[in-house]
């Protein structure tokens, strides 16, 4: 992987719209977070053209992200959010402009697009973090974004993973103005939940949403099992919650195709079970959770009952949310179950 240097205070950072234009739809809340970005990190936040324009074509976002990494005075890249059609705005992507000055690339959800092209083309980045549902909703930034967010634009080094006892699937509607001052109602967590053998592990990081990795397989675009050999897997489900069966079947794709086996190690996050429709009782949220523990638990113990896996973790749709390496080192200690991620 090539290295991509960290940022000074003053250094500008590009924040883009790959997937959908989240700034469009609420602009306060897109206001807000652009203001606590520099108080984080002391960085100057610069917009693209489709930052904030719905239905920009695939290859008018594409063009802001090959601006972005072109601009020498741009040093990172943060999405505003994920989407869905990210997968058409690839193919219109100038790896010789990326590979000629890489920067870090922040995002998660439907930018495990991009994030795996940047990783095929041997640039790490980072999953996780976003205007709309990260930086600028609630009374302030959890404290594990704000950290992780520090540690890979600015202050480098290695962060223990932990849990900070709560979660929200999903916050208020941008809609509502107690989104600029509000969590969504977040409840107690539950202790992660660990299998395999009692090792360390460490390997550079690799995966995403599983929705997204499943178009990635459609065209071709996944990683050869070899190339994965030691990885540490990141995985995990959307608000689209998609069912215990369908994680199923997307995991064992991946043990067919030799990826689980190659692993060393899987993370799993913590899936939201619930959005603004669809409110289960405790029970019934815990039960959806359980079950799709389970399974992931069942279908890589039968391909790789060597990996050491970890599932519950805080890394994708629920908040508050660690922003994780991609293409970056984890280490993922069974026996002394923590979790450490390099910067």
């Amino acid at each position: 992987m090539l290295s991509t240097p960290k940022l000074v205070p003053g250094d500008r950072i590009a924040v883009l719209s790959p997937a959908f234009a989240a700034p469009a739809v609420a602009p306060a809340l897109h206001e807000q977070a652009l203001r606590r970005l520099i108080e984080l990190t002391g960085l100057v936040p610069v917009e693209y053209p489709t930052t904030r324009e719905l239905g920009a074509s695939p290859a008018a976002r594409a063009a802001d992200v090959n601006a972005a990494f072109a601009d020498p005075g741009i040093r990172a890249i943060l999405a505003t959010i994920g989407g869905d059609d990210q997968l058409m705005v690839v193919p219109h992507l100038d790896a010789a402009l990326a590979i000629a000055d890489p920067k870090p690339f922040v995002g998660y959800s439907d930018n495990t697009n991009i994030l795996n092209w940047l990783w095929s083309n041997g640039i790490p980045g980072y999953y996780g973090g976003s205007t709309a549902v990260h930086l600028g909703p609630g009374p302030a930034v959890d404290d594990i974004h704000a950290r992780s967010l520090r540690a890979l634009l600015i202050d480098g080094g290695a962060l223990e993973i932990t849990e900070p006892g709560e979660s929200e699937d999903v916050g208020r509607r941008w809609a509502d103005p107690r989104a600029l001052s509000e969590y969504g109602d977040r409840v107690p967590t539950e202790p992660w939940t660990w299998a395999g053998p009692s090792r360390r592990v460490e390997g550079r990081t690799w995966g995403g949403c599983l929705e997204s990795i499943d178009g990635l397989a459609f065209l071709g675009r996944l990683p050869h099992a070899e190339e994965l050999e030691g990885a540490i897997l990141l995985l995990e489900t959307s608000e689209e919650r998609p069912s215990a069966a369908w994680v199923a079947r997307w995991l064992r794709g991946l043990g067919e195709r030799g990826i689980l086996e190659a692993a060393a190690g899987v993370l799993v996050a913590r899936p939201p079970v619930s959005d603004f429709e669809f409110h289960p009782s405790p029970a019934e949220a815990k039960a959806l959770r359980d079950a799709q523990r389970d399974v992931v638990l069942d279908v890589v113990g039968r391909y790789n009952p060597e990996a050491v896996v970890c599932v519950g973790v805080p890394f994708g749709h629920t908040r508050p949310q660690w922003i994780l390496p991609y293409g970056g080192t984890m280490v993922l200690d069974g026996g002394a179950r923590s979790i450490t991620a390099h910067y």
